[in-house]
């Protein structure tokens, strides 16, 4: 096959997929006008070929890799400029990644490593941004005026070696919408992301072994109350994607990254971690382990304490033991929990999903009826099926949670999982003491339990204390910042309750942003926007909303929320009246 040496730049949109849910016509009309109205041309400018446009980006060639660099910066220079024009929601920012590389030549496309090198530096790139190999960098360091700034050696996806990395550095980057960046500032405890752990597995169907010990290490450090650490729908962002630690670390507002992989072959495994100084990407520690499977769980522990030495963390006595108790000696037990999680944690939701989840937990148990994860899996099981009634019987499944939830804290009452399905239960049974003292028992075993957080927030907006529930919630959305539009609805929910609702209605259009789909924060924000006396607002949300679900019941949403206090729940109601919604 034919062969050449060429400068690859790959382009691509950010934040594509959340545009295109937000307006799919504006966006693609948009796409199309910056591909050929500016970047196509910049690249023809500098001498470059546009090899394909791939619906949200653009692979071109260059002979010079000055031209290349030269064609990068200019073409991002113009897209600022054209940002800072439109309005927020029209604005489309791209990354963009340079590589100088050999190609395989196929008709008009090109193939190869040095192709795929340049997608990887393209993920590492901020949005505005331009990030480039040790390669491009060599031959364009002194031949144009740019300013770089040098990453390091990053390890990207499916290539097998570290990639020097080079990145553009310019002031008018941090004008750019910051799509995917939160950029918050450090906790005054050590903070830590612990990222999910790669599969090196050849088999793909061991992904969940090596996400479920990365949950477990996260759930192990969350015990100890002197860190702070990210939840792990947050963490599991970056699942499968290229980046860079220190980019990671400034976007969760964290000092430090753990991060490593898993191999798996039979009854042995590889374990690898290093723990990275998130301002600088050094090296704080790291080690490899090779095992029987059946040490997995010293693996953990270790892991676990390397770190909390490393950080320089006092554990109480309590934190210890809780860290050290796995709950489990058998390996198969936690492996059919891990697959169990694993599937009420997945995006689908449905009776298979239900059924293969409960069969995990119900096997695990056989094998170990004494280990309690499995039984507040079921417990969690039987909420999802409460709430979707996925089972023959989904009116008995709010007993079969509470049931399950006691028989594993009966077995660990440590287990801070057990104490949130608890307290759940007790929510949806309107059991307000229990629901509180379940959330409390769950955060007292683990401080950085984002959804007990929030449960215990809640607790404080349906029983009339709406101004004690922010703090809670606040603390869950900075450490689950992933997750926020749930967390950004109950916020406003807080605010709605307290009657500010000038807060409020700021609060649920920005989860109306994040989730464009949603009718309850709509129908909130519509009553909140009746009691300002904003009516034309209110009417125009209503009708979003009725065109988003025709079926929507104010009657049946309020009737379905937990409120003690029915003056609580009467504000909706009222709200929607004045906007002559409602009778």
């Amino acid at each position: 096959m034919e062969r050449r040496l060429a400068a690859i730049m790959d382009a691509d949109v950010v934040g594509y997929s959340r545009l295109i849910r937000s307006d799919e016509d504006g966006t693609l009309a948009a796409l199309k006008s910056v591909l050929t109205d500016l970047i196509g041309p910049k690249i023809a400018e500098h001498h470059g070929r546009v090899v394909k446009f791939m619906g949200d980006g653009v692979l071109a060639e260059f002979a010079s890799v000055v031209e290349a660099v030269r064609a990068a910066a200019e073409m991002q220079q113009a897209l600022a400029e054209r940002n800072e024009v439109l309005p927020k929601g029209q604005r489309i920012a791209f990354r963009v990644g340079v590589n100088l590389g050999d190609v395989v030549i196929d008709g008009d496309d090109i193939h190869g490593d040095g192709v795929n090198v340049a997608a990887r530096l393209e993920g590492l790139a901020e949005p505005g941004g331009v990030c480039v190999s040790a390669a491009v960098y060599d031959q364009v360091r002194d031949r144009i005026e740019l300013p770089f700034e040098d990453l390091g050696e990053q390890r990207v996806k499916n290539i097998d070696r570290p990639v020097r990395v080079w990145r553009w550095v310019r002031d008018t980057v941090a004008s750019l919408p910051k799509v995917d960046q939160t950029n918050m500032p450090l906790p005054e405890r050590p903070s830590i992301v612990v990222l999910p752990f790669n599969n090196m597995s050849r088999d793909a169907e061991q992904e969940y072994f090596s996400d479920g010990i990365t949950e477990d290490v996260i759930t192990d450090l969350s015990k100890a109350s002197g860190l702070f650490v990210i939840a792990r729908n947050s963490a599991f962002v970056y699942k499968d994607k290229t980046f860079s630690v220190p980019h990671v670390c400034r976007e969760l507002g964290v000092k430090f990254a753990l991060e490593g992989s898993i191999r798996k072959v039979g009854n042995r495994v590889r374990v690898t971690a290093q723990l990275i100084d998130g301002s600088s990407g050094g090296h704080l520690w790291a080690e490899r382990y090779d095992r029987e499977l059946t040490d997995i769980f010293a693996v953990q522990d270790d892991i676990t304490q390397q770190i909390v030495t490393a950080l320089k963390v006092t554990l109480s006595e309590a934190e210890k033991s809780r860290i050290v108790d796995g709950g489990t000696n058998d390996v198969n037990a936690h492996d059919l929990f891990l697959r169990g999680r694993e599937l009420i944690r997945g995006v689908k939701k449905d009776r298979e999903m239900f059924d293969q989840a409960t069969a995990c937990f119900r096997r695990a148990i056989e094998l170990d009826p004494n280990y309690a994860a499995p039984y507040a899996g079921l417990g969690m099981a039987y909420v999802l099926d409460h709430q979707n009634r996925w089972s023959e019987t989904p009116e008995t499944s709010l007993d079969q949670a509470e049931r399950f939830s006691s028989w594993a804290i009966a077995r660990d009452d440590q287990d801070p999982y057990a104490h949130l399905v608890a307290s759940l239960v007790a929510m949806f049974r309107m059991d307000y003491q229990r629901w509180a003292d379940e959330a409390d028992r769950a955060l007292s075993l683990n401080p950085n339990f984002a959804p007990a957080l929030n449960a215990r927030g809640v607790v404080h907006i349906y029983t009339g204390q709406p101004e004690m529930a922010v703090p809670y919630i606040e603390r869950a959305m900075r450490l689950d910042p992933a997750v926020q539009q749930q967390y950004v609805h109950f916020l406003g929910t807080a605010y709605f309750v307290a009657g500010d609702y000038e807060t409020a209605v700021a609060l649920f259009r920005d989860r109306i942003a994040i989730n464009p789909t949603t009718d309850l924060s709509r129908a909130f924000l519509a009553s909140a926007l009746g009691h300002l006396g904003k009516l034309d607002e209110a009417g125009e949300v209503w009708r979003e909303l009725k065109e988003i679900n025709p079926r929507y019941s104010p009657v049946e949403h309020i009737g379905r929320l937990p409120f003690r206090d029915s003056s609580d729940a009467e504000k909706f109601t009222v709200g929607l009246r004045k906007a002559g919604l409602v009778q």
